[in-house]
């Protein structure tokens, strides 16, 4: 079973280049986007469904940000969307999804970018998120936790570590946060399987930063450890532009 995460910066852009025909030649089982930008009577969500997909979309209330989705081949058993924190809630950034023999989440951490009130709000994410993960782990042990976290975890993870270290994504209350999350009983996917440099799922749209390779790896796959030997393989796929991200994936056995 292949498991797919991907940031598309605007579901309709990434349908007008060639989204939809990626899925037909690609065939994830399950997909999750992030920041989608859109609700779902601004676009065709119907061509999904002659790709055999199920559709959960959970957008912001604010039009054309933020907001996540999840399309798969298996209808989930049950899901819900957000954590019951209107606050983060209103920003469409959570979907769970129960499935047979396990459960997703599919997450949109928000971006500290924009400045000191935003930074603010993120942590105030990531702590409410972990809290969250903290508690559903206790009723669902086999959980996948999928999306862009928008923190590069380890220095391995961001091109030229030390000219990052006080700027959002790799400061270092956000690494912490990452080390106590992993530390909740989490495997980061792609480094079970792959321990090279230069690996990334993010690059700047600034400076020719893609062709350059100047990127950072903020999107993941966590699989819970009672999961570990059903992981099979676990890829970023930089060749595919559809969006100032890549998709990244997950196979694990059924």
């Amino acid at each position: 079973m292949k498991l797919y995460s991907y940031n598309v910066n605007g579901i309709r852009a990434a349908i007008s280049k060639g989204l939809n025909e990626w899925l037909l030649h690609e065939q994830p089982d399950i997909i999750c986007l992030q920041e989608i930008k859109a609700t779902p009577d601004q676009f065709d969500v119907h061509s999904f469904e002659t790709l055999y997909y199920t559709s959960l979309w959970n957008p912001a209330e604010r039009k054309g940000y933020s907001g996540v989705a999840l399309l798969s081949k298996i209808k989930p058993k049950r899901f819900s969307f957000g954590m019951n924190k209107q606050e983060f809630d209103i920003e469409g950034r959570v979907i769970v999804s129960e499935f047979e023999t396990f459960t997703h989440v599919c997450v949109y951490v928000p971006s500290g970018s924009m400045g000191d009130q935003r930074q603010t709000f993120k942590m105030q994410f990531l702590d409410a998120f972990y809290t969250f993960i903290e508690q559903l782990l206790q009723k669902h042990p086999y959980l996948i936790v999928s999306g862009d976290f928008n923190i590069c975890h380890k220095p391995i993870d961001i091109n030229h570590p030390e000219k990052h270290e006080h700027v959002s994504g790799f400061l270092p209350e956000e690494r912490e946060w990452m080390d106590k999350f992993v530390e909740l009983g989490f495997i980061d996917s792609f480094r079970k399987f792959n321990q090279q440099p230069n690996q990334y799922s993010w690059w700047s749209y600034r400076q020719r930063a893609r062709e350059k390779n100047l990127g950072w790896r903020i999107d993941y796959h966590f699989i819970s450890t009672p999961l570990d030997d059903a992981i099979v393989d676990a890829q970023i796929h930089a060749d595919v532009f559809h969006s100032d991200h890549c998709p990244v994936s997950v196979t694990i056995k059924n």
